[in-house]
């Protein structure tokens, strides 16, 4: 008789540590199924179809609820990036972000590539650079790198020459020839396309032409050519220096590099802006 109770009352103990054991996986599953799996993405500008289609697919397939925050200029998803006010932002090229982590020593940094858009001269005045006039006013981005890439368009529509030690980054001051004495003035690169009632041309930002309502590859009177040397203006997907293989980040990528993801850019941008993956 006490052989049996024992024998029933191991057996207890035994079902009742492999249902404990049960309950126990389940909740470690369950943590992981609670897992947060939310991603802050800046933007900047009111365009942002691609990604929108982006979030749609994440949710759906993935689970991840793909937060996006629209900023109106290029410096702040840099700064709310290394703040941690974001996970990821886009919109911004390499080489201007390369230039405000050195300026404020951030760590943001490159976990892909997206697209190219290239600059433009766009004019409510003039239909050809031939056109421009002596004495003309252009209005130009003021912050380095993009006031950099503008002198270099000018230069490439043969309006300037610029020191060639320079690199890609001239300034106004690097000017060795303008032979139509044009005049600058420096804006905010998401003031340069509201210029033009007030300038004879402006060297504008794909995005920003976009989002007022332009069609670069129609609109603007010249265009930057697409070429090796454009690498620097690739555009990024970026993430803290720290958190740069963070796996739910390189699924971001993923479903951003996508043929679909090109058909989406393709109508949205009238074919202005190019896919670089």
């Amino acid at each position: 008789m006490k052989k049996g109770w024992k024998k029933l009352i191991t057996g207890f103990l035994a079902i009742t540590a492999i249902i404990l054991l049960g309950a126990c996986g389940a909740g470690d599953s369950n943590a992981e199924d609670s897992e947060d799996k939310t991603v802050r993405l800046g933007v900047v500008g009111e365009n942002n179809e691609d990604w929108e289609y982006v979030q749609e697919e994440l949710k759906e397939k993935e689970n991840i609820d793909l937060e996006i925050v629209t900023f109106t200029d290029y410096r702040t998803p840099i700064t709310a990036l290394e703040d941690g006010s974001i996970d990821l932002h886009t919109s911004l090229t390499e080489i201007f972000m390369d230039e405000i982590n050195e300026e404020g020593g951030f760590s943001n940094t490159t976990i892909a590539y997206t697209n190219l858009n290239p600059l433009g001269i766009f004019s409510d005045k003039i239909e050809d650079v031939e056109d421009v006039e002596d004495g003309a006013e252009v209005a130009l981005p003021n912050d380095v790198s993009n006031e950099s890439r503008a002198l270099l368009l000018l230069q490439q529509a043969d309006l300037i020459e610029l020191d060639e030690d320079k690199g890609n980054m001239p300034t106004t001051n690097d000017i060795t020839a303008n032979p139509k004495n044009l005049q600058f003035e420096e804006l905010d690169a998401n003031q340069t396309i509201r210029s033009l009632d007030d300038v004879d041309i402006a060297c504008v930002n794909n995005n920003v032409a976009v989002d007022a309502g332009y069609i670069p590859t129609e609109d603007a009177i010249f265009l930057e050519p697409v070429a090796e040397s454009s690498k620097p203006y690739y555009n990024v997907i970026a993430a803290r220096e720290d958190e740069k293989d963070n796996e739910i980040y390189q699924t971001v990528v993923d479903y951003y590099q996508t043929d679909e993801v090109k058909e989406v850019i393709d109508d949205m941008t009238q074919g202005s802006s190019i896919p670089v993956w």
